[in-house]
């Protein structure tokens, strides 16, 4: 098998990479279909923002906890625990919908366990990659993981809505038959070797996670690089006025916008696993993030539909690339007994700067108008990636991702 399929020639990999993509396409149809569903019960808007809600708020209350299990227990048990209880909670909404129970709070209760599996499942499948793969494939098996993910971003939503269309249990067996897969695909994985955290359970190793990164100045610039990147260089929020007000396209036209990004990102994942990088991988991360910037900034100021697609391609390539490099660097620089603790708040960072990006977006557009609130956070980003290429100059002179590197690698304390 070529390099570009490096980590599939593990065994092991390849049911992780299937398990993972079909229980993350199974959250993108529940959660899709439960807000059709939630808005043709109830027609209140609220509500359908509390759907999204109620499913960040654990991960971030649980962020200590998290991690923990992840270090602590069997990362691939945790995953295959995790999975199950969001197949429960799929199966629980389709007993509601087929007795006609459909009750809105409860569902939002639903919903808050469903954010609890997804909450354990994150650090847990961040951190398992690594001990799957020997560390020569473990940034194909990165990139690899993020085209699952970018591809189930992408049409599980879509899947979501035909199915819904056929009728809401079609949606929800559909989910809960994907996740009973992942579930028997991760139990079927040989348990992999993993070195476990044991020391006892003190505030100290509960906030380890954190620890380790104030500490590690490498860890800190790739993770703080891309929260403050895409908290001022979001602009997913403001497509809906791009589409109607700023392009005249329709809802098609925005379904382009939204789908443009994700589509940039699968087209680099093909370039990154055709030709891995192999020197200056710290530049090219700075790189990737001021041209996520400079393409952001395009598209802000853009009244051309075909150039603000094409921007919108670039800001996926450059995030795609970004994240590769970023998530590579993570994994491996970070001691195994402590993966789980640093991936429990790198996911928070992640969801928060989502969060409070396209918050910060529609504030600064009510303020300021649209394109500005654009156009000025792609500048800023830019911004960020000199700045922090200053600030951390050790993460800068990273050359491989296969060994971080040829500056000498933490030791776990």
């Amino acid at each position: 098998m070529s390099e570009r399929y490096a980590a599939f020639t593990h065994a092991s990999y390849q049911r992780y990479f299937i398990a993972r993509f079909l229980a993350g396409f199974a959250a993108q149809i529940t959660s899709m279909s439960v807000a059709w569903q939630m808005y043709d019960e109830t027609s209140s808007t609220f509500l359908l923002g509390m759907i999204g809600l109620v499913q960040f708020l654990p991960a971030l209350l649980l962020v200590f906890v998290t991690g923990i299990a992840a270090d602590r227990i069997g990362r691939r048990v945790v995953m295959a625990l995790s999975i199950t209880v969001e197949m429960s909670c799929a199966a629980m909404i389709l007993l509601m919908t087929l007795t006609g129970q459909f009750q809105p709070h409860l569902v939002l209760a639903i919903l808050v366990l469903f954010g609890c599996g997804r909450a354990f499942l994150a650090p847990a499948a961040a951190s398992l990659v690594v001990n799957l793969v020997p560390e020569k494939d473990f940034p194909n098996a990165v990139a690899w993981n993020s085209s699952a993910w970018q591809a189930a971003a992408i049409i599980g939503p879509v899947a979501g809505g035909l199915l819904y269309g056929i009728s809401a249990p079609t949606a929800y067996i559909t989910a809960t038959i994907m996740f009973a897969i992942a579930v028997g695909l991760m139990v079927s994985i040989p348990k992999p070797n993993q070195r476990k955290s044991t020391t006892p359970v003190t505030l100290e190793t509960i906030l380890g996670g954190f620890a380790f990164i104030s500490r590690q100045k490498v860890v800190l610039g790739a993770i703080s690089l891309d929260l403050f990147a895409v908290l001022l260089g979001g602009a997913i929020a403001l497509l809906p006025v791009y589409a109607r007000d700023i392009l005249h396209l329709g809802p098609m036209g925005l379904g382009m916008l939204k789908a443009a990004p994700g589509i940039g990102a699968l087209l680099m994942v093909a370039v990154i696993t055709s030709m891995p990088i192999r020197r200056h991988a710290g530049l090219i991360m700075f790189s990737s993030v001021g041209f996520f910037g400079l393409a952001t900034a395009i598209f802000g100021l853009s009244v051309w539909p075909w150039l603000s697609i094409v921007a919108l391609l670039g800001v996926g390539a450059a995030d795609m690339i970004s994240v590769y490099v970023r998530s590579s660097l993570l994994q491996l620089w970070t001691p195994d007994e402590l993966r789980g603790r640093v991936n429990a708040v790198n996911s928070i960072f992640v969801s928060a700067s989502n969060e409070l990006g396209e918050f910060r977006a529609g504030m600064m557009a009510t303020w300021l108008g649209a394109v500005p609130a654009v156009a000025l956070g792609g500048a800023a980003a830019i911004g960020i990636a000199g700045v922090w290429a200053l600030l951390f100059p050790r993460l800068r002179q990273i050359q491989r991702l296969e060994s971080p590197d040829d500056l000498e690698a933490p030791k776990s304390s």
